[in-house]
């Protein structure tokens, strides 16, 4: 690439290369040079617009955080409609799954970036937690509407749910064995059709 040559939206050149880096060779063997050579870009440029690598992830990290929170806060809306482990169950397989998979093994490997997100997103909104906490709000709300028991802790729901989906994309399969895991979760808290109101 000549020098002086605008790339445009080379910030997403960026990180699109990282989830490349970071899927194919795993996270370990992220590097600027990684990086830069994944996108096709002189090796400097990821220092010039980010500093050092670590600021480079934490910017990776939080624009993927925020795609992630995105795509899980219509969850709460669907509360009262259709079934409630397919509501679940559709809303988790719509997050994209490479942001997903790659948060999970940066944060692995750099728990601060976990706190970084935080700082920048606020409490709650890295990786994961975006994703538990709209399942909380969803089943509180279905809780609320009698869809789930009286006696479920949608917290704790949530939690087991966010276990599934974090186990499941760290082994790159999400497909059915997700509907299927969300269901049994999901099942046992669902208040009896004859209960609802």
């Amino acid at each position: 690439m000549p020098r002086g040559v605008a790339i445009p939206q080379l910030r997403q050149q960026l990180f699109a290369a990282a989830e490349l880096v970071v899927v194919r060779d795993g996270p370990a063997r992220l590097s600027s040079r990684a990086v830069t050579g994944e996108a096709g870009v002189a090796t400097g440029l990821l220092h010039a617009h980010f500093g050092d690598l670590d600021e480079f992830l934490t910017a990776y990290a939080v624009d993927r955080s925020f795609l992630v929170s995105a795509a899980a806060a219509g969850l709460p809306d669907r509360a009262g409609h259709g079934e409630v482990a397919q509501n679940l169950a559709e809303a988790l397989a719509v997050i994209p799954r490479t942001h997903l998979t790659v948060l999970a093994r940066l944060m692995a490997l750099r728990p601060e970036l976990a706190g970084r997100v935080r700082t920048v997103l606020g409490d709650r909104a890295a990786g994961l937690d975006a994703i538990e906490q709209a399942a909380t709000a969803y089943l509180t709300a279905e809780r609320r509407l009698g869809r789930i028991a009286a006696d479920a802790d949608p917290a704790a729901l949530a939690l087991a749910l966010v276990g599934v989906l974090h186990h499941l994309v760290l082994t790159e399969d999400t497909g059915e064995r997700l509907r299927r895991a969300v269901t049994a979760v999901v099942k046992g808290a669902e208040a009896p059709l004859e209960s609802r109101p």
